[in-house]
């Protein structure tokens, strides 16, 4: 079984070989992909800074001249030091002056070239700081305008995390090998010019050589790009596995069940994998670089030798001499850079296309042309007709035919086992996700008609998995609203709705405190003192909808029983709709609704569904008899 096992990890980890025709086709299909990833990324570039985009191009043209320029004057200083030397200093009066501002000329393409190569490093430091922030930014204000409903998909979280990973260099690194390109173009054109001009066999030869290295450069970029994108899960695995082993969140749990080092083996098993995996990538793409490394360097030194018989002959003079063996290389490094630029451009390509592919998602929940905002205060309440809805990939629906009613200054429990659809109907009121069949309206119009931004204002809502952020006291609460965020009068106001004030009053700095661990002076809250901070933030909303998805599941009894004591008041003038396990909650509640497999069971007070003896009596008293 092993055996099998194994065998079918080595089948998954290597891709059955494609037949040539398919491999072409992909081949070309990722070319036109890197050929259209190019504007975009000059886009993204351009607009992180584009003085300092336009300075590098510029400095890239003007650094592309120094080779040819350098060569040719090696050239002219050689022969005319032999010239000088055969005649005598004394037949031409001038040759020293000559040769002195030859010199000079040379000199001054040396310190061009290293001030040229100086303000590109400091331009392209300071532009891939700026484009990498540029770029991060663009990613989160995507995201944050995206659907609930692709954060659940395991294959989006794929993509967003290349994203992420390649974000921060890959289209400055896009956009400096296409300004490399066309300066190493113009360097190999200027010198290819002057070698024809001379000896055309040496021109085509310098032109052949880095052919064969230049393909297997590509070829293993395409295979390095592939091997990250299957690995991607797994990295997101060893990710989490990091994550648990370093937020206090876990912290406890692991010591006491002794899981550190079951979770770190299972991090070093992927890591051992990877590096096996690379490894094997890295030596094929060592030897074969250092093989067509070295033919390179034999037809180079072919070369000098032919040139060096050709001065030897007559037929080349020192100067010649000494201008191909600069030139030479000069054009085999150029025609290098422009091969080696068009495999990185290939390569970030298929980078680029990742982070290009999750830019070109779209929200499916968004305004309507004629949305409009929803008016305050409301007029009518809350009504779902006949609405049913699957998750996406999930065949058993989540809400089948629901009808109900939350009436204004009304308060609504929702009850039922996990999986009954409870959360659901919060998730669908607030649109996170949209009704596959049926209608939501909120005062008296479907919920699509409202501007999104004004119908979610309206909602204060607290999740059962609400958030911890490690920030003030006052900014956990004060994020509720950001509006009135430095309102201290309303964060204290809401803070005591919630009973979250005589939590904050034992902090050291009080509202001031940060909490949680991560930062320094942080001050850790029990999961119940969270909750509270939490519904304080609910309250700190000031809606007209108050939504609590088990509001008091970490506090104590006592703590509890002051908030639902205090229910009648804290939703006064609000449509409230709560879901708790606890019945002696629940039964505050005005209207309560059971839902079971996703369907409305049962509909009524607290006493009459104790009267109707239904699914909502067996257990309210199974619940109570615990307590006997």
């Amino acid at each position: 079984m092993a055996d099998t096992r194994a065998a079918a990890a080595s089948t998954a980890e290597k891709p059955e070989k494609k037949p040539l025709r398919e491999r072409w086709q992909e081949l070309r299909g990722s070319a036109r992909a890197t050929l259209s990833a190019m504007p975009r990324a000059f886009r993204l570039v351009w607009s992180a800074q584009r003085g300092f985009t336009l300075t590098l191009a510029l400095l890239s043209g003007a650094s592309a001249g120094i080779p040819a320029a350098t060569a040719w004057v090696s050239k002219l200083l050689v022969d005319s030091v032999i010239a000088a030397a055969a005649r005598g200093a004394g037949a031409h009066p001038d040759a020293a002056r000559h040769v002195i501002l030859l010199v000079a000329a040379q000199l001054c393409l040396y310190l061009a070239g290293a001030l040229l190569q100086a303000l590109r490093s400091l331009i392209q430091q300071s532009l891939q700081e700026l484009t990498g922030n540029k770029v991060l930014v663009t990613l989160m204000e995507h995201a944050n305008r995206l659907d609930l409903s692709l954060f659940e998909d395991p294959t989006f979280y794929d993509k967003l995390q290349r994203a992420q990973r390649e974000a921060a260099f890959r289209p400055l690194g896009m956009v400096q090998e296409l300004f490399s390109l066309a300066g190493s173009l113009i360097t190999f054109l200027s010198l290819i010019a002057l070698m024809t001009r001379l000896s055309p066999i040496v021109a085509a030869v310098a032109l052949v050589a880095p052919i064969p290295s230049f393909i297997a450069s590509s070829r293993y970029g395409r295979q390095g790009y592939w091997m990250t994108w299957r690995q991607s899960p797994d990295r997101r695995r060893m990710g989490y596995l990091a994550d648990l082993l370093t937020r206090d969140t876990y912290n406890k749990e692991i010591k006491l069940y002794g899981l550190g080092e079951h979770f770190i083996d299972r991090w070093k098993g992927i890591a051992e994998k990877f590096y096996r995996e690379n490894g094997a990538l890295r030596t094929r793409r060592s030897i074969t670089g250092f093989l067509l490394g070295s033919l390179t360097t034999l037809v180079t030194s072919g070369t000098y030798l032919y040139v060096a018989l050709q001065a030897i002959a007559g037929r080349l003079t020192i100067g010649d001499l000494t201008f191909y063996t600069q030139a030479v290389g000069y054009v085999q490094s150029s025609f290098q850079s422009i091969l080696g630029s068009i495999s990185s451009l290939y390569e970030s390509g298929l980078y680029l296309n990742t982070l290009f592919e999750f830019l070109d998602y779209e929200p499916v929940i968004r305004n309507r042309p004629d949305a409009v905002p929803l008016p305050r205060p409301l007029q009518a309440g809350i009504e779902f007709r006949n609405v049913s809805f699957t998750y996406p990939g999930k065949s058993a629906p989540a809400l089948r035919d629901v009808s109900f009613t939350v009436g204004l200054d009304e308060t609504v429990a929702l009850v039922g086992q996990n999986g009954a659809g409870k959360t659901t109907i919060v998730k669908l009121l607030t649109r996170l996700y949209e009704p596959n069949e049926g209608q939501i309206l909120l005062n008296g119009r479907d919920i699509r008609d409202w501007d999104l931004a004004s119908l979610r204002a309206a909602v204060g809502v607290i999740f059962q998995d609400y958030v911890t952020y490690f920030f003030s006291a006052a900014e956990n609460i004060g994020v509720g609203r950001l509006a009135d965020i430095e309102d201290r009068t309303q964060v204290e106001e809401a803070a005591a709705k919630s009973g979250a004030d005589s939590v904050i009053s034992r902090l050291p700095k009080g509202y001031e405190t940060t909490l949680g661990r991560w930062f320094d002076e942080g001050y850790q809250l029990s999961g119940g003192e969270w909750q509270k901070v939490a519904l304080a933030r609910a309250f700190m909303r000031d809606a007209e909808i108050l939504i609590l998805d088990e509001p008091t599941a970490s506090l104590d009894a006592r703590a509890e029983y002051e908030i639902f004591a205090r229910m009648q008041e804290l939703t006064a003038g609000k449509m409230a709709l709560f879901i708790s396990h606890r019945f002696s909650t629940v039964r505050l509640a005005d209207r309560i609704l059971v839902l079971e497999n996703g369907a409305i069971l049962e509909d009524g007070t607290h006493e009459a569904l104790l009267a109707l003896g239904g699914t909502y009596a067996e257990l309210f008293n199974l619940q109570a008899a615990a307590y006997r």
